[in-house]
């Protein structure tokens, strides 16, 4: 694979029985994944204390590079050295927030991709409130969140059980046609594609939208899948800039697909979460274009 010096199929493999519609020939997200390995994209990361060394390993295992500064007096240079920006507010504090702001807008000023993930967002007023002042005052090419955090920033009123999205918040397919039609709203409403994931993850920039069905329930024991799911939106749509719904999509599923094969070898081994959690890293490291094109569960609508 370009950019990849090792055999990415070496490892792991998937098979799914799964239907999209393709034309003869054509690999969905084959452009998208050459890019950033051929591209190493550099990502400016403004991310929690509790993952931050994971989001770092999952972009060099994805293809990418990371840098993880945060002091407000050097993050507009860093974010100018780099080709996207990733935010999180997991570990919220005012001084990374006034870092994220100058951050982004030093982003939007140099036409770079922002990945925004509201952890927590519906859980107090204070999340709440500064996820949507960064909203405001810095253009997210792509929001990621669990059906809480986006509802709560859409919708106000919810029920965010910390950084977990509610029961009532998860989409299914009992409630898929009214989840995919909030997203879409959401979409229009701030200018960005919005990424809900959860057991059925939606991805739509308000007009096309992605339905995917990768992963494993077993993500959920090991802190900071969806930080690292973020980061690698970011480096995803770095090295894609101008498809960010395409790049979004593809990242969704990568994470996704991994964590199924990360689940396997656990499996396998008879193994826990600790297993799991650098099986993840490997399938990250290892997966290769046709692994991807075996595995992925996506229809779009």
């Amino acid at each position: 694979m370009p950019g990849c010096p090792w055999n990415r199929s070496r490892l792991f493999t998937a098979k799914s029985t799964f239907k999209i519609k393709r034309k003869k020939g054509f690999s969905l997200f084959d452009g998208i994944l050459k890019n950033v390995w051929d591209k190493k994209p550099l990502v400016h990361c403004i991310t929690n204390y509790v993952t931050v060394n994971d989001c770092a390993n999952i972009l060099l295992a994805c293809g990418a590079s990371p840098i993880m500064a945060d002091d407000a007096m050097e993050v507009e240079e860093i974010s100018a050295l780099c080709s996207g920006l990733a935010l999180n507010i997991g570990t919220l504090n005012s001084r990374t927030v006034l870092s994220m702001i100058l951050a982004g807008r030093k982003a939007n000023q140099l036409h770079h991709p922002v990945v925004f993930d509201p952890v927590g967002a519906g859980a107090s007023s204070l999340r709440t409130r500064t996820a949507k002042d960064l909203i405001e005052k810095v253009h997210c090419t792509v929001i990621r969140g669990n059906g809480s955090e986006i509802r709560a920033l859409f919708q106000g009123a919810c029920d965010t059980k910390g950084v977990d999205a509610d029961a009532a918040d998860i989409t299914t397919e009992e409630n898929l046609d009214a989840a995919v039609a909030s997203a879409k709203a959401f979409s229009q409403a701030v200018n960005a594609v919005i990424a809900v994931t959860g057991a059925i993850d939606i991805v739509t920039n308000g007009q096309k939208t992605y339905l995917i069905r990768n992963g494993s329930p077993m993500m959920e024991k090991v802190s900071g899948c969806g930080c690292m799911l973020t980061t690698v939106i970011a480096a995803y749509c770095a090295a894609n800039p101008d498809q960010p719904l395409d790049a979004a999509a593809a990242a969704v599923s990568v994470m996704g697909l991994c964590g199924e094969l990360a689940f396997q070898r656990m499996k396998q081994q008879n193994a826990g979460t600790g297993t799991l959690h650098i099986a993840l890293m490997d399938a990250m490291s290892c997966l290769d274009i046709e692994t991807l094109d075996r595995g992925i569960k996506i229809e779009e609508r």
